[in-house]
């Protein structure tokens, strides 16, 4: 006859043993949109349509988001061009960092129009309020978002990821939460390193392909608009919310 600390401990292996069985099922489950797979040193060992996520930069590599040379690697000014915004829009920056594109984005729809700087990490909206003081521009409104809401306060013209998209930990759920919180034929604009060209001089898990991305959004309401191949490492990638119905 076993004794009681032998059947104890027969009833915890049990346990732990139904336990990670039910773990297994949840994660195998086929309604589930992530898969896990090898660990890299760059990525979370999660995958989506195939691709590993990478690590997020924190806010400790805020001061990479203001090097002097981004201006010409990234050339925001072609990219504001081909968003075209208008006076009075409304648009969320995800993932807005230290507010680099924010403010350009704030002149671009005037007094009449907002920009939502959306962050995940409350010390990155601390220096986005700081850097917008900085500037005078009082049309940036900080928003804390979660991993899987941003939290917008009301519904948005235009939604865009500069290098974030391909970092988020919760692309499925976040990317749904965007769509609903967009204006009907609102758009969603993502700017990533070119994963197609390796003279591109960035980490691959931190580039995409067009192709990966568009793959992606075919879970989505959304619609390919056009992709910007001009700017000097990166692709732009415009969506539009198809109407319901």
């Amino acid at each position: 006859m076993p004794s009681r600390s032998t059947s104890l401990c027969r009833r915890l292996l049990l346990g732990a043993a139904l336990a990670l069985s039910s773990y297994s099922v949840h994660a195998g489950d086929a309604a589930s949109p992530y898969t896990t797979g090898p660990k890299t040193r760059d990525g979370l060992g999660k995958y989506y349509f195939g691709r590993e996520i990478a690590h997020y930069m924190t806010h400790e590599g805020a001061p990479w988001l203001d090097r002097p040379e981004r201006d010409q690697e990234e050339r925001p000014d072609l990219v504001l061009a081909a968003l075209a915004l208008r006076p009075g829009d409304v648009v969320a920056d995800i993932g807005c960092g230290t507010g680099y594109f924010s403010w350009r984005m704030a002149a671009a729809v005037g007094p009449s129009g907002k920009v939502f700087g959306e962050e995940i990490q409350p010390e990155m909206l601390a220096q986005l309020t700081a850097k917008m003081k900085e500037r005078n521009v009082t049309n940036v409104i900080s928003v804390l978002g979660t991993l899987d809401d941003p939290k917008l306060p009301e519904p948005v013209d235009l939604v865009i990821m500069v290098d974030v998209y391909h970092e988020l930990s919760h692309p499925a759920e976040l990317m749904a939460a965007i769509c609903r919180q967009l204006k009907p034929g609102g758009r969603i604009a993502f700017v990533e390193y070119r994963g197609e060209d390796p003279s591109v001089p960035i980490k691959p898990l931190h580039k995409m392909t067009e192709a990966q991305v568009l793959k992606e959004m075919s879970a989505l309401p959304l619609e390919h608009v056009t992709t910007v191949r001009t700017l000097p490492w990166q692709h732009l990638i415009i969506f539009r919310k198809r109407s319901a119905g």
